[in-house]
């Protein structure tokens, strides 16, 4: 049985994507930052196959911890999602230093940290699934989010150049580039803003967490082995 390492796990994309792979058969490790009991209450759902793990990952000793106790708990991780983050919009010249660097750290150097924990074991066996989230925003740039933006771009560069590297190993490295997603980050928006931007999306509907994890659990199985070192945008065709 495959063991799956999800960060950001207790809400939204991350804890659709528990769901969906916990339905496919894997070992689950739920990361959470601030929602312990969400991520608590997920992990019970599947007994014995689950194990929620609060950490920081931009704090690479605590990206340590989280691995230390996957792996006592279920052995290595086959499957790495990178998922952890947080939208801001705020225009450019008022971003701070400490927010720029909060937003660095935990998109970019978070899944830095996490995928150097994760690869002894992935390279030792041969195998493994490393999955990025990143955003159509890093693919395109969004107004009022450059800090996001240039984070999530990041994601898209470290998972090419990860792609090239791990290859000879028989590790695939993805990305998934969510569109206008229907989660609690919609929450301020009112009905008729969401749909405004209904409107703008060729298929017409925000896209649900659910799709975005379908996405992932397709690009960790054994029918997406052929694909690495690319980003699928799930969007409605949004940005294409």
């Amino acid at each position: 049985m495959k063991t799956v390492l999800i960060t950001g796990a207790s809400r939204g994309i991350g804890a659709a994507a528990a769901e969906r792979f916990a339905q496919a058969g894997y070992q689950v490790v739920l990361n959470y930052l601030h929602s312990a009991e969400k991520a608590q209450a997920l992990a019970a759902r599947w007994p014995g196959r689950a194990l929620a793990v609060g950490a920081d990952v931009a704090d690479p000793a605590q990206v340590q911890a989280m691995f230390d106790a996957a792996e006592e708990a279920f052995g290595g991780v086959d499957v790495l999602v990178c998922n952890a983050g947080f939208a801001a919009q705020k225009l450019f010249t008022d971003v701070t230093d400490g927010e720029w660097r909060r937003m660095l750290d935990v998109h970019l150097s978070g899944a830095f940290y996490c995928c150097r924990r994760a690869l002894p074991h992935m390279i030792r066996q041969k195998w493994g699934r490393i999955l990025t989230v990143s955003s159509m925003w890093g693919q395109v740039g969004g107004s009022c989010e450059a800090a996001y933006s240039a984070a999530k771009a990041g994601l898209i560069g470290l998972t090419r150049a990860l792609a090239k590297e791990e290859g000879p190993s028989g590790i695939t490295v993805n990305c998934v580039a969510p569109g206008v997603i229907d989660t609690d980050m919609m929450a301020g928006f009112s009905a008729d803003d969401r749909a405004a931007l209904a409107g703008e999306i060729p298929l017409g509907a925000l896209g649900t967490p659910g799709q975005v994890a379908d996405a992932l659990v397709f690009l960790a199985g054994d029918g997406a082995g052929y694909i690495t070192g690319q980003v699928l945008g799930v969007n409605g065709g949004l940005v294409v």
